[in-house]
């Protein structure tokens, strides 16, 4: 692959992490004792003024946030190993068989580590 083409899915992959991290700040926070883990937040509320059911609604939104967290934490890692694979010169090569990654492929998921060959193996 050529440097351009790498550059192009370099910049396209920046811009999707810097997305992904925005949406997971918007349910989450880093865990302050594993910054490369996230954990969900849950919404602010006055548990002494808060009756049963704002509580319940204020627990199936902390629910739902862990599931959409988890979610955007796997393509955040996905995002971040891809843009280490472009470090490492390895970046557009299937992990099965060594083949180079399709563009297509790419284009529509940069963080691809498999070509269309490998991808439901």
């Amino acid at each position: 692959m050529d440097k351009k083409t790498v550059k192009h899915f370099e910049e396209k992959l920046k811009s999707e992490l810097a997305i992904v991290e925005a949406e997971l700040k918007g349910v989450g926070r880093k865990n302050p004792d594993n910054p490369s883990d996230w954990q969900a937040t849950p919404e602010k509320m006055d548990t002494l003024t808060a009756d049963e059911t704002e509580l319940a609604d204020s627990l199936e939104a902390f629910e739902g946030n862990t599931a959409i967290l988890k979610q955007l934490e796997i393509r955040y890692n996905e995002v971040q190993a891809a843009l280490e694979r472009i470090k490492n010169g390895t970046y557009g090569l299937c992990e099965k068989g060594k083949e180079i990654i399709e563009n297509e492929r790419l284009e529509a998921n940069p963080a691809a580590t498999t070509c269309k060959k490998h991808m439901n193996a």
